[in-house]
């Protein structure tokens, strides 16, 4: 079976976000797969997708202030800057992490490791709701 569905995501502020729980709660189809793969695509430029720790709130703290320093803002080599100082920043942070995560299913859940989340890397100042397309296939 193949399954498809949207997701609208609230706004956050700039950083990263753990968003596990408000993908599933948007996701109750997820409990009519035994096993398959989830693939989560987030539809921007300017934000991004990853797993990482979900406990201690250090690390997300910690991924956003070395990320500022990989992509500092307001650089004079800089060329895209149109929509603020965030912007290109925010596009070279999404090409590092990436807009796609395939996670397994099993049993009906995502099988995320003990201390793994899903984190929304918001990249902008104000970067809006962010849509997610939730792709399942499996069985």
């Amino acid at each position: 079976m193949i399954f498809q569905k949207e997701i609208v995501l609230k706004s956050r502020n700039k950083g990263f976000h753990l968003i596990t729980n408000e993908i599933l709660s948007n996701l109750p189809e997820l409990k009519n797969y035994d096993k398959g793969i989830c693939n989560l695509f987030l539809l921007h430029t300017s934000a991004s997708l990853t797993i990482n720790e979900n406990c201690d709130p250090d690390v997300r703290s910690d991924l956003n202030k070395h990320f500022d320093k990989l992509a500092p803002e307001n650089q004079p080599y800089y060329d895209h800057t149109l929509e603020g100082s965030d912007d290109i920043p925010a596009h070279i942070k999404t090409s590092l992490t990436g807009v796609s995560l395939n996670i397994p299913i099993k049993n009906g859940n995502l099988a995320l490791g003990t201390w793994q989340g899903i984190y929304l890397c918001e990249h902008r100042y104000r970067g809006g709701n962010r849509k997610l397309l939730v792709t399942i296939i499996g069985k």
